[in-house]
This record gives structure tokens, C-alpha cells and sequence, in this order.
């Protein structure tokens, strides 16, 4: 009996090609914009967690500020830190491997004709190591860089590529802000990150020549570091804050004007604001199956009505009431089904180009398809019920009177 009502519902959907069509735009609408924010949402949390994920699980960034503003981020009313801060740090915290300093700015690098606006980045050897960044050809900062300020860098690949195309940059000077800069090195490609910046697209100088003749000024914008192995971040991070409040001179009444975040912290917020966003996207997106399956009513309202007198007959020869309602519920759930089916082929197609255009995982999430069914599936059996029920109730003699 069911395969029979099948049979039957999908043969009245048959007949009706473009209103059938048209009842389940939207629910196609609904699974595929869920299904497409959803994976997206997923490939974007995944992304993030392998970026920062990649730098080092022990590492740990301190910014100036109270709070976490991203790449740059220093609060323009808290004291920048200074090399002294980067010295001590380094002297008096026995927990930590690697110090680094980090100041930058966005500057026009020359070579020849070709120039190409870049991140120049003033920092140390330590740089490297606390960033687990590796070199594919030539050599780092030594100590005596460092301290001389002396005038030379560190190219990413993107930079390489467009001052230098196929040639060797090694031993060649390239001019930044006026000032000559031979390239010692090419840092090996990482690719753009999850915030959509390229992060080959860097120059790395000594931070003493940055500070004297980049910026004019001693400052360090923020500070990287990197726990030993074996020691706890949590540790460290309590050590950092216990020695940069005794040098900044904050008083046990007094915030923090700096801030340290270790990677775990960093990933859970950028999670959990990736999650809130994809929930709420979603949800949008879900408001639509509840429209389609208001227009799924509707037409088999409709439907009731132009098929009245077939009702009639059915129920006059011996249908029983039951089976009038299960044909009429079952093309509401063939339709609502149908429809979620094409949404998810969509959503998955959409989801997939997202992926490949914004650079992230495309994650295959089978719970979400199989929510995303059985929700459409659901939709069809709420809102074809009432029509199912008043196709069942009819009176057999009213209904075959119906003209």
C-alpha cells in the first residue's frame, strides 16, 4: 500500500512539474543556504586552528593593551614595550626557549624598476624559531645583526617572486624607505593565512635597524615567545605577567596595560566567534524551510480543492479515510524530500566553490546532510498534514457535488 501511494504521489507531482517546482524553491533555498554556511563555517574554524596551530603549540604572544586586537593591534593609550623588556624576559624566565620582538609597517620595496608594497618587520633570529619558520636559502640574523642594526633582510616568497621572478636574490640589495638592504635569505613559503593575508608577503630586518631607520624610535610593538618543551604555557604566561607588571611599575590596585594570550586562548576565541557566526547564519538560513514548507501547504491546499471530486469517488467505492490522508501526506513529504535533495547537491556545490575561492578545507559533514533530510522530511509531514486531514474528512457526497 505505501509503494502504491508513492507511486500515485509522485504522479501527481508529474503533472504539475512547474508548481511542484516552484512549492519547493523554498525548501531548496533553505537546505542549501544551511548545508553551504555550515561546511563553510566548519572549513573556517578548521583553517584558523591549523594557522595558529602551525606556529607552535607553545607559543605565546604579549600585545600592549588589555585586550586581544589581532596583527598590529596595540592600544594607542598603553606604553609600547621596549628591547630592555625583550632582554629581561629573556634573562630572568628560565621557562622560556626562544624571545622575539616584532614592530612593522607597510613599505614600498624597490629593485631595479620593479617595486612591490610589502610588511617590513624589524624583529631577531629568535623570530624564526618561535614562529617554526625555516629558510630555503641563505642564513638568518646572527647576534651581530641584531646589535649593529645592520642592513640586511629577509625576503618571503611573495616578495622574491615580484622584485626578483626567477633570479637569485642572494647578495643583492633591495631599497626600503630609501635605505639599501642586502638579502641575506628566503624564508620558506606558508601561503595566506586564514585572515586572508599572504604571510610570504614579508621583508624581516634586524629590529635595531627597523627602530633607527625605519621608525625613528625604540619601541616594540608586541613580543613573541616560545615555552621550553615540557613546560607549561600557563606557567610561563603567569612569570611573563609577574615580570612585566614589576617593570611597568603597575600597582596591585591597577589592570594590566599588556596582555599575553597563548595559542589555546587565541584558537577558543576565534572558535567560538567562528561557531556563534555559522549558528546564526544557519538559523537565518532556516527560516526559509519553514516559508517553503508554508508554501508546500498552501499547494496541497490547492491541490485538496481541484481534486475534490477524485476524492469523493475514492471515498464513495470504499477509500478508507486513512488511506485519502496518507496519499495526500505523501506527496507533501515527496515534495518537501525532493526538494531537500536538490538543496543539498546545491549547498554542497556552493559550499565546495566557497571553499576553493577562499582558500579553506571543504569538510564533509554527513550529521548536518542527514539533519538537514530529515528536517525537510519533517517539514513535509508538519505542514502536509492539515491539507492531508481535510482531503480525509470530506464528505463523500458534498465532495462529489463539488464542481
Amino acid at each position: 500500500m505505501i509503494w502504491e501511494t508513492f507511486l500515485l504521489a509522485q504522479r501527481e507531482i508529474r503533472r504539475n512539474v512547474l508548481r511542484s517546482s516552484l512549492t519547493i524553491l523554498g525548501i531548496v533555498i533553505g537546505v542549501a543556504a544551511v548545508i553551504t554556511m555550515v561546511t563553510l563555517g566548519g572549513g573556517a574554524t578548521a583553517q584558523v586552528t591549523k594557522d595558529i596551530s602551525s606556529l607552535g603549540s607553545n607559543m605565546l604572544l604579549m600585545r600592549p593593551g588589555q585586550g586581544f586586537r589581532g596583527p598590529g593591534g596595540a592600544s594607542s593609550t598603553s606604553p609600547m614595550f621596549k628591547m630592555e623588556d625583550v632582554e629581561a624576559l629573556s634573562r630572568e624566565i628560565s621557562g622560556l626557549a626562544a624571545v622575539a620582538p616584532s614592530s612593522n609597517r607597510i613599505i614600498q620595496a624597490i629593485y631595479g624598476n620593479e617595486n612591490w608594497s610589502t610588511t617590513v618587520t624589524g624583529t631577531t633570529n629568535a623570530f624564526l624559531e618561535v614562529r617554526n619558520w625555516a629558510l630555503t636559502s641563505g642564513r638568518a640574523f646572527t647576534s651581530a645583526d641584531t646589535r649593529a642594526g645592520k642592513a640586511v633582510c629577509i625576503i618571503g616568497s611573495t616578495v622574491r617572486k615580484e622584485l626578483f621572478g626567477g633570479l637569485d636574490p642572494l647578495g643583492v640589495s633591495i631599497r626600503l624607505q630609501k635605505l639599501s638592504f642586502q638579502v641575506i635569505g628566503v624564508l620558506e613559503s606558508k601561503g595566506q593565512s586564514s585572515f586572508g593575508s599572504d604571510q610570504d608577503d614579508v621583508v624581516l630586518i634586524p629590529i635595531i635597524a627597523f627602530q633607527r631607520r625605519i621608525a625613528g624610535n625604540q619601541d616594540v610593538a608586541s613580543i613573541y615567545l616560545s615555552a621550553k618543551d615540557g613546560v607549561s604555557t600557563e606557567k610561563v604566561k603567569k612569570d611573563v605577567e609577574t615580570l612585566m607588571r614589576e617593570r611597568r611599575r603597575i600597582g596591585n590596585d591597577q589592570d594590566d596595560d599588556f596582555n599575553v594570550r597563548d595559542l589555546k586562548e587565541i584558537i577558543q576565541a576565534l572558535t567560538s566567534s567562528t561557531r556563534v557566526l555559522t549558528a546564526l547564519l544557519a538559523a537565518v538560513a532556516a527560516v526559509s524551510l519553514l516559508v517553503g514548507g508554508i508554501g508546500i501547504m498552501n499547494i496541497m491546499l490547492v491541490s485538496v480543492t481541484e481534486r475534490t471530486r477524485e476524492i469523493g469517488t475514492r471515498l464513495a467505492i470504499g477509500a478508507l479515510e486513512k488511506e485519502v490522508l496518507m496519499q495526500f501526506l505523501v506527496e507533501a513529504v515527496v515534495l518537501s524530500c525532493f526538494g531537500g535533495i536538490i538543496g543539498i547537491i546545491l549547498g554542497l556545490s556552493a559550499a565546495l566553490a566557497g571553499a576553493h575561492a577562499l582558500n579553506i578545507p571543504f569538510l564533509f559533514n554527513l550529521k548536518i546532510v542527514s539533519l538537514a533530510f530529515v528536517f525537510s522530511a519533517a517539514v513535509g509531514v508538519i505542514f502536509g498534514y492539515f491539507p492531508a486531514r481535510k482531503a480525509a474528512r470530506l464528505n463523500p457526497i458534498e465532495a462529489l457535488r463539488h464542481e
